[in-house]
């Protein structure tokens, strides 16, 4: 099976995407769980701490209990889970009582398995390939939790970070040195702005989470990537932003996660950053001529 997923890219491709349906199933769990998990740990943590007597909450996790209906409460077939397929097949309504169920869902999947895809073309069967495939769930995962709570959880950058530093010593990528210092700048340069934001203006202009993210990029891509993701980023941000704002949809005091920005620039420079500083520079040669 290895000698034709390397013989052909056509079937790797094709792998890759029907996996990374699956995959986009899973996140969308992991996107609406994983905040209420942390949420309930901290209350129990708090509760811990004052002394208070425990609560007998249900317990939750990313496998049980299974998927519901949030209207009637029907556990959810294993036929109207199939990505995609079960919910146009039920016109994006829940069988028994008819509620809507939000097209978020099959956006998230076919997302997963549309970028999985570009990498599986961009990069090719092999490690690289492969580990960029599950860099990539882990950032549709981050994005969307960050959308919805501006949270960035540890439980899924700290393992990023220590998948690129690790995957450094491996050939063909960055050097253990690079990785390293790619690491610890990209944590220090948001966290140099975060500080400096609060003490020209008082307030926190981001989260501690973004620090982490940067530096996952620095740890997988080496510091000099850095520079063009926090550049990526910033523009994108800063555009999403003003037309936010511009259609009412964003008010001026309403903060606005930069999780999935960076994310994104992150993505972008770890398929095509060579390619992006090689053109840059090219044009910059001709442009000074």
């Amino acid at each position: 099976m290895i000698e034709l997923l390397q013989a052909s890219p056509a079937l790797w491709m094709t792998t890759v995407g029907l996996f990374s349906l699956l995959v986009g199933s899973f996140l969308n769990v992991v996107i609406h769980r994983l905040p209420l998990m942390m949420q309930a740990g901290w209350r129990q943590e708090c509760r811990l701490l004052l002394e208070l007597p425990e609560q007998n909450a249900p317990a939750i996790s990313l496998l049980r209990p299974r998927s519901q209906c949030p209207g009637c409460s029907q556990p959810i077939a294993w036929y109207d889970n199939v990505p995609v397929l079960s919910y146009l097949m039920l016109q994006g309504r829940c069988r028994r009582c008819g509620q809507r169920i939000s097209p978020r869902y099959p956006v998230v999947e076919l997302l997963t398995a549309l970028l999985s895809v570009v990498v599986a073309w961009q990069l090719g069967f092999g490690l690289a390939g492969m580990s960029a495939i599950v860099l990539t769930w882990a950032l549709v995962a981050l994005s969307g939790i960050d959308l919805d709570h501006q949270l960035l959880p540890d439980s899924i950058t700290l393992p990023a970070l220590w998948a690129g530093l690790l995957l450094s010593l491996a050939d063909g990528g960055v050097t253990p040195t690079e990785a390293i210092i790619g690491a610890a700048a990209g944590y220090l340069s948001l966290w140099l702005v975060f500080h400096g934001f609060r003490l020209l203006t008082g307030k926190e202009g981001m989260g501690h989470g973004d620090f982490k993210l940067l530096a996952v990029f620095g740890a997988w891509l080496g510091w000099e990537s850095l520079p063009l993701i926090i550049l990526l980023s910033s523009v994108v941000g800063a555009v999403m932003g003003g037309l936010l704002m511009a259609s009412g949809a964003l008010r001026r005091d309403q903060p606005m996660p930069f999780g999935p920005f960076i994310a994104a620039a992150g993505w972008i420079a770890l398929l095509w950053g060579d390619a992006i500083w090689h053109t840059y520079l090219a044009f910059s040669g001709l442009q000074a001529g």
